[in-house]
């Protein structure tokens, strides 16, 4: 047994979930924030067999797409002067981890 974990965008969240219940893949689901931008993220715990790995990567690859968003950002000029100037930055697609499971118990 194996546990994926994702952390996906909250913009393609609803898209991987539903894409993941579509072929059976049980999913718990965590809100959290991380990265530069402290932006919402969705981490997703899914349980599965050995052989369903790749089917399950899939299924959040199909759904998770990266693309660039202009946000606000502050860049430092020196002598301790500071302008907001907007970056472009690449947000989506995901982080997957596959660990195994040594021990498994549905209580």
């Amino acid at each position: 047994m194996k546990l994926v974990t994702a952390i996906v965008n909250k913009e393609d969240s609803k898209a991987v979930c539903g894409e993941l219940l579509r072929h059976k893949f049980y999913v718990t689901r965590l809100a959290t924030t991380g990265g530069l931008l402290m932006a919402g993220n969705l981490t997703l715990l899914i349980g599965t067999e050995d052989d369903r790995v790749d089917a399950c990567i899939e299924c959040i690859r199909a759904c998770c797409r990266q693309r660039t968003e202009i946000v606000p950002g502050a860049a430092t000029l020196g002598l301790g002067l500071e302008s907001a100037m907007p970056m472009e930055v690449t947000v989506g697609g995901a982080t997957v981890f596959v660990t195994n499971v040594e021990r498994f118990e549905k209580l």
